[in-house]
């Protein structure tokens, strides 16, 4: 039997090149598909404590994207992903609509369900009038009828304005929405001055020709009405969700939803050459890498299967190489681990951990000693298998004594927002190009890298000093 040498993080370090770079000439845009490009290279992991519907929509507006769990129900998971497409667009084709015969807290309600600030009046299928929370802000009689209480008198446009009209004519009238009308009067899409604005604010989001912010969502392989319900409302990449990517039901999934769907695919998890060329075969778009990588997952430890992450990415972009994306998951502690997961191969890197501790993560805040934390757990612990029926570990019993745990549940630290955390991790990122004069992520990969010995990983960390000061970006491990 032939031993082959693993490498994870720790072991390796990029070597600095002469450079002449600077900072704002660095681009961190990759392509995850041939239709997805992101300016931020970081998609979040559809971990049930990490992303839900709060997290992708701020992962999409910072440049990245968020890949939406799948321990719920079908029809949750769907709602969260309208709720994410719904939460800004250039033209809103299919908005919320209510008739004049419900009453004002009815539409309040609404709204407040929502997360939206105003409300098309239809009747028998045309637009008579507009309500907003502006007309409920300070009425007192909840329980007038809504034609009572909305405007009528109404500034409408046709269906095909475009945008640069809109914005004169929502100006020049003082108005904050404007509802597109065909001849007949009926509503086919609305314009608003808040959807107009995130735009300005967030030129790097990660939006298609809509407007609308870009969503993953992950599913089973067995789950084909899961894949089916999800495409129709609106995903852009789906997410084969598995602990092992390189087996019969994985590959045959892939191939399913290839030939029934036009969607972009992202299916794994793998670690080896010929698990990346099976799932290339089967019309992947972007693989995903790494077994037993994670911060709470034991599968190595459990099972003793795995590979070491640095070179689970460079076999899968050995396969990979220009024909689809290698998106490296797990592991990444410092944004370093990113930068090298980089210069191996990988086109993208899918955080847990890091994004875990973050206000828009769905987990519970709790306090220990005076600190704030929230909850993390590993889709493989006791907890996350007995949500669901249908688990990605395959295991569906009645008794919490008899599940095979591969993975553990605890805390992190609260890292405050999203936009906080991303802008170290890439600001990290954009350093290690700057060490390496790497204009673009193409680039880092022409660097060299040297494997390294115990010293050279301790003394890569601060030592012979106590640390009397956390930073941003490193927290001392001891």
């Amino acid at each position: 039997m032939k031993i082959e040498k693993g490498l994870s993080y720790d072991d390796i370090l990029l070597i600095p090149r002469f450079t002449d770079l600077k900072r704002d000439e660095i681009d961190t845009t990759v392509r995850l598909t041939d239709k997805i490009e992101l300016k931020v290279p970081i998609v979040s992991s559809p971990m049930d404590k990490v992303t839900g519907s709060k997290m992708a929509i701020a992962m999409a507006r910072q440049g990245g994207l968020g890949i939406i769990h799948r321990n719920m129900d079908i029809q949750t998971q769907v709602e969260m992903v309208k709720k994410v497409k719904r939460s800004e667009n250039w033209v809103i084709r299919n908005p919320y609509t209510i008739t004049q015969d419900i009453t004002a807290l009815e539409a309040k309600e609404l709204m407040r369900n929502k997360d939206i600030s105003g409300l098309p009046v239809i009747k028998d299928g045309k637009l008579i009038g507009i309500v907003t929370k502006r007309d409920l802000r300070f009425e007192t009689e909840l329980h007038k009828r809504v034609e009572d209480i909305m405007t009528s008198d109404l500034i409408t446009a046709g269906p095909e304005t475009e945008i640069s009209e809109a914005k004169s004519i929502l100006n020049k009238n003082k108005i904050e929405k404007l509802p597109l009308v065909d001849k007949d009067g009926k509503l086919v899409g609305l314009i608003t001055v808040r959807d107009i604005e995130k735009k300005k604010q967030q030129p790097q989001a990660t939006m298609d020709e809509n407007g609308q912010l870009l969503v993953g969502a992950a599913t089973g392989p067995d789950e084909f009405d899961r894949i089916e319900a999800l495409v129709e409302a609106g995903i852009d990449i789906i997410v084969i969700d598995t602990a092992h990517g390189n087996c019969e039901a994985v590959i045959e999934a892939t191939k399913d939803v290839r030939g029934s769907f036009d969607v972009d695919i992202m299916s794994g998890n793998i670690a080896t050459p010929e698990g990346a060329r099976a799932l290339i075969d089967a019309g992947a778009n972007s693989l995903r890498v790494g077994i037993g990588p994670g911060s709470i997952c034991t599968t190595r430890i459990v099972s003793g299967i795995g590979v070491p992450q640095i070179t689970a990415i460079m076999n899968a972009y050995s396969e990979a190489g220009d024909e689809v994306s290698v998106v490296a998951d797990g592991g990444i502690r410092y944004s370093g681990d990113a930068a090298k997961a980089f210069a191996v191969g990988a086109d993208c890197v899918m955080l847990g951990n890091m994004l875990a501790g973050t206000e828009e993560s769905p987990g519970r805040i709790v306090f220990r000693g005076g600190r704030k934390y929230k909850e993390y757990r590993g889709m493989a612990s006791i907890s996350a298998l007995e949500v669901r029926e249908k688990n990605r570990y395959g295991q569906h019993f009645e008794s919490r004594e008899d599940y095979i745990p591969e993975g553990v549940e605890g805390l992190v630290p609260y890292k405050g927002t999203l936009s906080e955390v991303l802008h170290q991790i890439i600001g990290g990122i954009q350093s290690c190009m700057g060490h390496l004069g790497a204009r673009n992520m193409g680039e880092i990969r022409q660097t060299i890298v040297y494997e390294i010995s115990e010293g050279g990983k301790n003394e890569s960390h601060p030592h012979n000093v106590e640390i009397t000061e956390d930073t941003p970006n490193y927290h001392w491990r001891g």
